[in-house]
């Protein structure tokens, strides 16, 4: 049985920020009216849903694979960089994962529930890896040739494609703000609808993209904002949210000053909904998940000088709102694949703490 961090290696990876992250305990919206995660998740929550027996089969596939096996929490390696960041900017650190075959390796030595990635690089290794570890094929990407450099997310194969090739799930990306969000919500919902159809489950990465959304904070990362763009992404049934863990909040305000009218919000979303603690912010954005029916995963961010550190601390953040887990790709692969699984590690041992607690 494989080891785990202890509570006090949790504390010492979060240091100063310890007591603000595991003492916290008067979160605005309480955990009872939350569907929380838990080893009953699929039985309990997926069950009642329309989705066919597929569904709640590739479902079960990904919750019961690997290191969080049957707790109802997700870790998932993503690396669809190599299109959205470049291939060179991407796999510089470490140009072993060029090779998509180490990218699937890594995810399974480092007891991830699954593995997100591209047509390609999943599509390269299928018959060697597709039943030794849940496939999501991430659909769509933006691409960086085009001069100047646009935000659109334009698809890269099909549903079907996917199918083929054994993958448990499909995954997609919307920008949600940009001129071309129009379109991308049409297709991706056609998408995960014709997935499900075929017994794949759905992963939506909810991101906004907006130069408008840069003011005096950058409210890409705004917990109302971000919030907003989960609830258009269970609207369009994805079965598990992807977002960024939020910042700040008061996206809606701030962009209503002076002649401005955007979107419809009430103030109670920042008195009553959210106080500006981490862990309220992120639990606003589960209960825009339908309080949790959709599993909300947090994304890793970039790597740093303090990669450990902070993927504990989102971990534990992601945790205590009430979220299903963390996807986490460049602080893992752009790494040697040691350090990667330990970082990997790192993150799930944050879900298997019992000390680590719903707020």
């Amino acid at each position: 049985m494989a080891t785990t961090m202890t509570s006090g290696k949790i504390d010492t990876y979060l240091g100063a920020k310890a007591e603000f992250l595991l003492g916290f305990k008067s979160p605005k919206i309480a955990k009872e009216r939350l569907h929380l995660p838990g080893p009953d998740f699929i039985d309990r929550i997926y069950s009642a849903t329309d989705r066919n027996v597929r569904v709640l089969t590739n479902l079960q596939r990904m919750f019961g694979h690997g290191r969080l096996a049957s707790t109802g929490y997700l870790s998932i390696l993503p690396v669809d960089q190599g299109i959205e960041h470049s291939g060179g900017a991407s796999f510089a650190k470490n140009p072993d994962y060029f090779d998509g075959g180490n990218i699937v390796k890594l995810a399974i030595e480092g007891g991830c529930n699954a593995v997100a990635s591209t047509f390609g690089v999943l599509g390269s290794v299928a018959r060697q890896y597709a039943h030794r570890i849940p496939f999501i094929v991430k659909m769509n990407h933006n691409e960086l040739l085009t001069f100047p450099n646009k935000a659109d997310q334009i698809l890269f194969g099909t549903v079907q494609q996917a199918y083929d090739m054994g993958a448990a799930a499909v995954g997609a990306t919307i920008y949600f703000g940009s001129d071309q969000s129009g379109r991308q919500i049409v297709e991706i919902s056609q998408a995960f609808a014709h997935a499900h159809q075929l017994g794949m489950a759905t992963v939506l990465w909810c991101y906004l993209r907006n130069n408008a959304f840069k003011k005096d904070k950058d409210y890409h990362l705004s917990a109302d904002l971000t919030g907003q763009a989960n609830h258009l992404g269970v609207t369009i049934e994805a079965d598990i949210i992807k977002q960024k863990l939020p910042e700040n909040n008061g996206g809606y305000l701030a962009l209503n000053i002076g002649d401005s009218s955007y979107g419809k919000f009430d103030k109670r979303i920042y008195t009553d909904l959210a106080s500006d603690h981490p862990i309220d912010l992120t639990r606003y954005q589960v209960a825009n998940c339908y309080m949790g029916r959709a599993g909300l995963i947090n994304s890793g961010g970039a790597s740093g000088a303090n990669d450990f550190e902070e993927a504990v601390a989102t971990a534990v953040i992601n945790k205590r709102a009430g979220g299903t887990g963390l996807i986490s790709g460049r602080k893992a692969f752009q790494r040697p694949m040691k350090e990667g699984v330990q970082l990997l590690n790192a993150i799930q041992d944050v879900y298997l703490s019992p000390e680590v607690t719903v707020a």
